[in-house]
């Protein structure tokens, strides 16, 4: 077991040490409307959820042992089941980003756990991973629940969404152990390849516990640069323009163009943030305004004719509101949307 996992999980703890942005984000993606798009997105949190996998494939390496492999995997979906299902149908909520360092601390512990060589009694590693299971699941129901679920039929939606992650975590072991038999023929294994993996393990958890130490430090301080401003958050209330087209062409109309307002409103839909903006901003703003948009993604932005607000910022469910023209602000609501999961609509 542990020659044929050591392999892929050394490529896949480099890729998040060579490209560091991805272990920032985390795979939760939006859920559909009908109860059964709630197993797809579970089954694509799991495929996703890179500090899940090495977790899970460090597990296996330790374990060596295909039955005991098993025994661990299945003390570790147990947890994460019991809490997701608990604290989901309970509206119980935990800091996001606190349950998400706890899991690259985790892939850190196993990692460390391996260098020192496999237990001699597994019991307190399998309590253990049950510890880090229950964690995983409060900070994955978090999650689900800023979906915005439905009270009515909420349970069958979250017992799917569960065997989603579950199928999802057999789909990524057999891809595992797949890519590990091919990459014993191509590459010559050795014992000590398996050391290296638990370094590179510890190495891949630091680097993502530090990046979401550094996400949240910085939230934190344009959360307070926002309340600061004279800009207000607020719901939704606009119902912006008319029903759906297509794409919007491009991302940016000045204002001397008239913007496609039904492109606009598809987006919207799409989990774009939609600007507009007063055609009496002055030529300076309106430049900054365009290389802004133009640095982003999932946005756009147009003059709206008789606006007063110089700025105005719309999604599916919140409305910014500027009385002055604040790109800060602006960027912290943008960046907000950014990071809710409602903004990666199921598709």
């Amino acid at each position: 077991m542990a020659r044929r996992i050591t392999v892929p999980v050394l490529g896949a703890a480099v890729a998040i040490l060579a490209f560091p942005g991805v272990a920032s984000a985390h795979g939760t993606t939006g859920t559909g409307p009908t109860t059964a798009s709630f197993f797809r997105s579970g089954v694509e949190h799991m495929l996703l959820g890179w500090d899940h996998l090495l977790f899970v494939a460090g597990v296996l390496i330790l374990a060596a042992d295909a039955r005991r492999a098993a025994k661990l995997i299945s003390v570790f979906a147990l947890g994460h089941s019991a809490t997701l299902i608990l604290a989901t149908l309970a509206g119980w909520r935990v800091d996001a980003a606190l349950a998400d360092a706890v899991i690259a601390l985790s892939v850190v512990f196993v990692g460390a756990v391996g260098l020192r060589g496999r237990p001699r009694r597994w019991r307190w590693f399998a309590a253990a991973v049950l510890g880090f299971g229950l964690i995983h699941g409060l900070g994955l129901a978090t999650r689900l629940q800023e979906l915005g679920l439905p009270r009515e039929g909420l349970l069958p939606r979250v017992l799917l969404f569960n065997l989603g992650v579950e199928v999802g975590q057999l789909v990524a072991i057999a891809v595992l152990v797949g890519i590990g038999l091919v990459g014993r023929r191509v590459t010559r294994w050795t014992a000590r390849w398996e050391p290296i993996s638990q370094i590179v393990l510890i190495a891949a958890g630091l680097v993502a516990v530090w990046l979401i130490a550094v996400s949240w430090v910085d939230q934190r301080n344009a959360g307070a640069a926002f309340a600061a401003s004279d800009c207000r958050l607020g719901d939704r209330t606009e119902l912006l323009w008319a029903a759906p087209a297509a794409a919007v062409p491009k991302p940016f109309y000045g204002p001397d163009e008239t913007a496609p307002d039904d492109a606009f409103a598809y987006v919207l839909t799409e989990g774009y943030v939609v600007v507009v903006y007063s055609p009496r901003l002055s030529e300076r703003h309106v430049e900054r305004l365009r290389d802004f948009i133009g640095a982003r993604d999932r946005i756009a932005a147009g003059a709206a004719p008789g606006q007063t607000q110089p700025l105005k910022a719309v999604t599916s469910y919140g409305t910014l509101t500027c009385p002055r023209f604040d790109l800060a602000s602006l960027g912290y609501f943008v960046d907000r949307w950014a990071s809710d999961p409602r903004s990666r609509p199921f598709q």
